[in-house]
């Protein structure tokens, strides 16, 4: 079983959905998740000039990720956030809070601004770790 301890030395990172740290105890398997954006199935990008658009179909394309390793977001212990417009992204945040709230988990993140990312068309990119004990 993996037990998740938050650790947060202070309460604001809370309010903005995600913790300062996470003491992770368990002998787990560990995903390192490439970073996902908005494309379709075929890499093509999405949504274009739509950051909530965006966001929405990286999250998606990450459980997808997720899912075929047998995970959920609910395993994720990690974010990276990279976004071209970081005012915009944080406008759209709700998204992430409405994907993760439901699995009661605040993974640790760091959001950066980026002048662009590897498509000229993409706004947003997210990348995970996760963790989850293998089956005995």
């Amino acid at each position: 079983m993996m037990t998740r301890n938050a650790v947060n030395p202070w309460d604001w990172s809370l309010k903005l959905g995600y913790n300062q740290a996470e003491l992770i105890e368990t002998p787990a398997w560990q995903l390192i998740c490439a970073g996902q954006t908005a494309v379709d199935a075929t890499g093509n990008p999405q949504h274009a000039g739509n950051m909530r658009g965006q966001i929405a179909l990286a999250l998606d394309n990450l459980e997808a990720v997720l899912k075929a390793a047998d995970m959920t977001l609910a395993n994720v212990v990690r974010l990276g956030v990279f976004c071209t417009d970081v005012d915009d992204a944080m406008r759209h945040f709700d998204v992430m809070g409405q994907r993760f709230g439901p699995h009661r988990v605040a993974p640790p993140m760091t959001l950066l601004g980026v002048t662009r990312l590897a498509l000229p068309e993409l706004l947003f990119e997210i990348e995970a770790t996760a963790m989850a004990c293998p089956p005995l």
